[in-house]
């Protein structure tokens, strides 16, 4: 059954805008989007220069959303994200200065180049959408989306991502170098400077909100929920991997379903849905035993396998 055209016209104008400045990325781009409609946060790993920052921003501007950008590094501290209180001498009262986690796109560039500390100042704003500060709570915007980036090849001065942080991220993505073409393409249009700076609004928050909403209608069979629970269990039961992936990961992957298949103009979750997603929900959340790497097995080539030899369900009862 058809979704709702309005919400299948926005999401189409979005995923239209976007590849307008972003060139030959049309399967991140449904993958950013399928992450933005299920409410989740992405992590983006890539060498510098593949339009990590370029393509967050355009998602930003593309819906209207509030943009904030935070280059991370050994000297930011937690307070420089979430806000600080500062004493008001004539009032004689603390007021709270919000940092820029207060937005609805946040954009936390080179992450692991941020100490520990600060990157636990991320942990409550991932999942509860909420900062504390000086024992006071203040509610984020709706909706809120965090979108960090890190290089993968190079390590001096960075630190690594706790287990507890990369399973809040919902997806982990790469953009890669663009083809041939497609790169000449890319010289041509900013002879006249960048595209996204062109860019034009295509939706506001309030329809984002309510297109995130629609996800809690999309339907799923208990064949494909069970299918999704399988693969699932066998990341924690498979002799390769020494931590699998947690319920948060089940939750995360059967959301980021809903949203594929609202985005694909569908009310219901299909198999194919979840073998397409679950290399992004999921590897970033395994962590492979030693002797495993030495082997040169990787999570997403130990995840295609588990894949592979789990049962489809044929029948979805719909």
């Amino acid at each position: 059954m058809p979704v709702q055209n309005e919400s299948m016209q926005i999401l189409s104008n979005v995923r239209s805008n976007l590849e307008t400045c972003i060139l030959g990325k049309s399967t991140e781009i449904r993958l950013l989007l399928t992450a933005l409609v299920a409410g989740g946060h992405v992590l983006i790993e890539d060498v510098p220069g593949t339009g990590k920052t370029q393509l967050i921003k355009a998602l930003a501007k593309s819906i209207s959303g509030e943009y904030r950008r935070i280059q991370c590094n050994p000297d930011i501290l937690p307070s420089d994200i979430t806000g600080v209180s500062v004493f008001h001498p004539r009032e004689e009262r603390f007021f709270f200065r919000p940092g820029p986690v207060m937005t609805n796109v946040l954009l936390a560039d080179e992450i692991n180049r941020a100490t520990t500390k600060t990157q636990s100042a991320l942990l409550e704003v991932m999942e509860e959408r909420n900062v504390t500060v000086d024992g006071q709570t203040y509610p984020l915007p709706k909706p809120f989306m965090l979108c960090a980036t890190q290089n993968p090849i190079d390590f001096e001065g960075t630190y690594v991502l706790p287990e507890a942080q990369l399973d809040r991220f919902m997806m982990k993505l790469s953009l890669g170098y663009p083809d041939a073409d497609t790169e000449k393409t890319l010289l041509t249009s900013h002879q006249s400077g960048q595209p996204v700076d062109r860019l034009e609004p295509v939706t506001n928050m309030e329809q984002i909100s309510a297109i995130q909403a629609e996800i809690q209608n999309v339907y799923i069979d208990e064949g494909v929920t069970n299918y999704l629970l399988s693969i699932v269990r066998k990341t924690r039961e498979h002799p390769a991997i020494l931590l699998g992936a947690s319920p948060r990961a089940s939750l995360a992957l059967m959301n980021a379903s809903k949203a594929y298949a609202l985005i694909s103009e569908r009310d219901y979750v299909l198999p194919d849905d979840i073998k397409t997603l679950a290399p992004y929900v999921l590897s970033h959340r395994m962590l492979l035993r030693p002797e495993a790497r030495l082997e040169s097995a990787t999570a997403k080539s130990v995840l295609e396998y588990i894949i592979q030899h789990v049962n489809v369900p044929i029948s979805l009862g719909r």
